[in-house]
């Protein structure tokens, strides 16, 4: 119906309706750090965000090609990454909804983009069957993580943000370790 609803998780109460995208197809929804705002991403190429306690929209982050399958926040909430159909991840101020810059090297659409718990990393998946790992300082690619046979749909830094864990639709998952680039194991 065009809209991410936000609920009480302890009484199941709903609070408020995130309504504005222009496209069925909502693809994600994530609290910032501090629990006051949200981002959304969504099939019409965009993400947005919203207040969390008014459902007020705040700002619409617009530049993507295509559809946007996913938004994160930095660990600070200063910033949003968001994975899209275009091939690229992108960067945002979260407050301005200005774009800071791209990633791009992934042959393929992105469907995952998440920052490092440091906020000085952020890790991509992509159906190219890679997920990669970027520098945010120095906004380039740090390491390419190449094993799965194939697609790779989502891709998690550790809570210390040594390790990362990839999993495909080869069915497996990986984890590896940041240092060496090379997988630890194969679940």
């Amino acid at each position: 119906d065009k809209s991410a609803r936000v609920w009480d998780a302890a009484t199941g109460k709903h609070l408020a309706t995130l309504v504005g995208h222009s496209s069925d197809g909502l693809s994600s929804a994530q609290f910032s750090p501090d629990g006051n705002r949200i981002v959304t991403s969504s099939y019409d190429k965009t993400a947005r965000v919203w207040d969390a306690a008014t459902g007020k929209h705040l700002a619409t982050l617009v530049g993507h090609e295509s559809p946007v399958y996913f938004a994160d926040y930095s660990p600070d909430g200063s910033r949003i990454v968001t994975a899209s159909h275009d091939k690229t991840a992108r960067v945002w101020d979260a407050t301005t909804g200005k774009c800071l810059f791209f990633l791009r090297g992934h042959e393929e659409l992105v469907m995952t983009a998440q920052f490092s718990p440091d906020g000085s990393r952020i890790v991509t998946a992509s159906i190219d069957k890679t997920a990669r790992v970027w520098d945010v300082a120095a906004r380039k690619c740090l390491a390419i993580l190449d094993g799965h046979k194939s697609q790779v749909f989502s891709a998690q830094f550790s809570p210390d943000g040594n390790r990362i864990v990839t999993a495909s639709n080869d069915k497996t998952a990986r984890v590896w370790d940041m240092p060496t680039s090379e997988h630890l194991a194969i679940l």
